[in-house]
């Protein structure tokens, strides 16, 4: 009988070991091109999420995401709760964009992109090397019993670890309630914000907890966008695949073995020498095919060329690859699917700039006091409404009131007729509108004001006028 090669399939995710008990990953740290085209893509993304919040176009913080006051500002356009049907558009916009990178490129976003990975792979796990040393020597570490040397390395790893948390934390807090906030709280000291202050330390907690203990489990566990590339690729997605036709050819991989012909015994190129598993941040085997826990960050595709290139081999056993280019020979092309959310995408994207343009800085609504009747106060019918102005804009409105353009009529603001409308902020109050029962055609009419800031037109607003029912 033939040797057979026995294959091993796994039945659990890579950090869970036999016991069901966490199986801790000690990656070897990946070296080669692509490693460092990440590094520099990686610290472009850093540099942007660390200045966004404290960059400003036209007054407006570039990005943030008031949940609490419902402000969002997104590329320097303002939203608010009344642009609310502009966000989700844009969230719609970036749902479909990733879809389709998905199905064209695979998991690309996560390994080169995502915050997560970024903030694991560039930042904490590079302390990590220069403190504990690469993998080999992490894994002696933590088996060594706790002397000075242990204890030394693994005290200045989580301080470090702990005062990153912080400050992302604070870049966080300034994402959600703006840079300007977040500057005077630290000028005004933690006394006067203990608030916020304790809010920083639980998210300073959940940063420190992910990066020194949950780790690389985000990406397998919580995250659900590695369930949505089940579902989104197909075989002719370019992922980072193995090829497995010219690896494993007709004997399947082995170790080189001295004057052996490879071509003869029927080897692939694959040597079996495993370091594309230790390189690897999830611990997972490429070899195994694609796989819920591979993110494409392409540590693999180095850790495997230089050892090709070492044994005298040809590079890319494992690359960019669809599956079809692997086994058909096929190359990349545009499939009908990508076609399909490429038009959705640019549908939504024209819909989205349209209404973006067509968006007024000012935003105004006069609406009827419900439950109120007309009064009459002589010749004229008086109706009650309340009125809410949003100014979206980085200027004060220092001289608004209102004008009734049809019919002719009086506005009367409760207060002062002239008031403030402050930058990104909000007036509202109560005002009466008086008609000449005259000029009232029906026991419905529809009015037309004008608010003006100065002699400058800002909004138009329509509502209803109740009067008295005719009789013909």
């Amino acid at each position: 009988m033939s040797n057979i090669q026995e294959e091993e399939f796994r039945d659990r995710i890579a950090t869970i070991n036999e016991e069901g008990k966490r199986s801790w990953i000690y990656p070897k740290k990946p070296s080669g091109k692509l490693y460092r085209y990440r590094k520099l893509v990686s610290y472009f993304l850093l540099l942007f999420l660390f200045s966004a919040p404290f960059v400003k176009i036209n007054g407006n913080q570039f990005l943030m995401f008031n949940v609490l006051e419902r402000r969002f500002n997104i590329f320097g356009f303002p939203f608010w709760p009344q642009d609310f049907h502009l966000f989700v558009i844009s969230m719609i916009i970036g749902v479909i964009f990733v879809a389709l990178f998905t199905v064209a490129f695979g998991r690309l976003f996560c390994g080169w992109v995502c915050p997560q990975t970024i903030f694991m792979e560039m930042v904490f796990r590079r302390i990590e090397y220069w403190i504990e040393g690469d993998r080999n020597v992490q894994i002696k570490l933590d088996k060594q019993k706790w002397d000075t040397e242990k204890i030394r390395k693994k005290a200045l790893k989580w301080f470090i670890f702990f005062i990153i948390s912080f400050l992302i934390a604070n870049v966080f807090l300034a994402y959600l309630s703006g840079s300007d906030k977040l500057i005077q709280m630290i000028t005004d000291g933690p006394g006067q914000h203990v608030s916020t202050l304790i809010a920083l330390l639980i998210f300073t907690a959940v940063f420190y907890f992910i990066y020194i203990w949950f780790r690389e489990q985000v990406c397998i566990i919580a995250c659900p966008y590695g369930r949505l590339q089940g579902v989104l690729l197909d075989n002719k997605s370019i992922i980072v695949a193995y090829d497995h036709k010219r690896g494993e050819s007709e004997n399947g991989r082995g170790k080189i073995v001295k004057n052996e012909d490879r071509a003869t015994s029927g080897k692939g190129d694959c040597i079996d020498c495993k370091l594309c598993v230790h390189v690897c941040p999830t611990g997972i085997d490429i070899r195994n095919g694609t796989q819920l826990e591979c993110i494409n960050c392409t540590a693999c595709i180095d850790e495997c060329n230089t050892v090709m290139e070492r044994v005298g081999f040809p590079k890319d056993l494992i690359r960019y690859a669809s599956e079809d280019e692997i086994t058909k020979k096929e190359k990349f092309v545009f499939t009908a699917r990508m076609k399909g959310y490429t038009a959705v995408l640019l549908i939504l994207m024209g819909i989205f700039t349209g209404m973006l343009f067509l968006r007024n800085d000012v935003e105004a609504t006069v609406l009827r006091l419900p439950g109120q009747l007309y009064e009459h106060k002589g010749e004229n019918i008086s109706n009650v409404y309340t009125y809410k102005i949003v100014n979206k804009t980085t200027k004060d409105f220092n001289d608004v009131y209102f004008k009734l353009k049809t019919p002719k009529g009086v506005v009367k603001v409760v207060g002062n007729p002239h008031f403030k409308v402050p930058k990104a902020g909000i007036a509202q109050g109560t005002l009466f509108v008086e008609i000449n029962e005259a000029l009232l055609k029906d026991d419905k009419t529809k009015i037309l004001l004008e608010v003006y800031d100065g002699d400058r037109l800002i909004e138009t607003e329509s509502s209803s006028f109740l009067g008295p029912r005719t009789f013909n």
